[in-house]
């Protein structure tokens, strides 16, 4: 069995590279996916497909069309959700994909820190798993894998 994860969460940092490698170092059969890994492709790409936007506004809706549809077409796919909060960013769209995966009714595998269990008690009572790292949400995923 083969599990297709989609990775929510920040893009300011390597916590999806790191989990690939430990994935990848315990031979796990998992196939990640998840929001576009390159900041400046992710704000451009409404532009590339669309054309030259009159403004911000405009451009930044343009982009998000190309990001939902991609988040989308994704956590569809996805047999597991795993959303990742950090301490030091807005977590928009980490919310806005923790909460359609509840609605999807795709298990949920919730990671935050110590500091972020009250702003998040509700959502952690639909996750299916909490924890507070990337590398203990592997652990239950190999353990599914079992």
């Amino acid at each position: 069995m083969e599990l297709v994860v989609y990775l929510a969460g920040q893009i300011h940092d390597d916590w999806r590279e790191q989990l690939r490698k430990k994935a990848e170092e315990r031979n796990l059969p998992i196939t990640f996916k998840g929001p576009q890994e390159n900041h400046e492709r992710s704000d451009d790409i409404g532009e590339r497909i669309k054309g030259r936007q009159p403004n911000q506004e405009f451009r930044d809706q343009a982009a998000s069309e190309m990001n939902n549809l991609r988040t989308r077409v994704w956590m569809e796919k996805a047999d597991v959700v795993i959303a990742l909060f950090g301490e030091k960013y807005r977590q928009w769209n980490t919310a806005m994909d923790a909460a359609v995966a509840v609605q999807s009714g795709k298990p949920l595998i919730l990671v935050r820190p110590e500091g972020l269990i009250h702003p998040l008690k509700e959502l952690a009572q639909r996750a299916q798993v909490v924890v507070e790292t990337p590398e203990q949400a592997l652990d239950a995923l190999a353990y599914v894998l079992e």
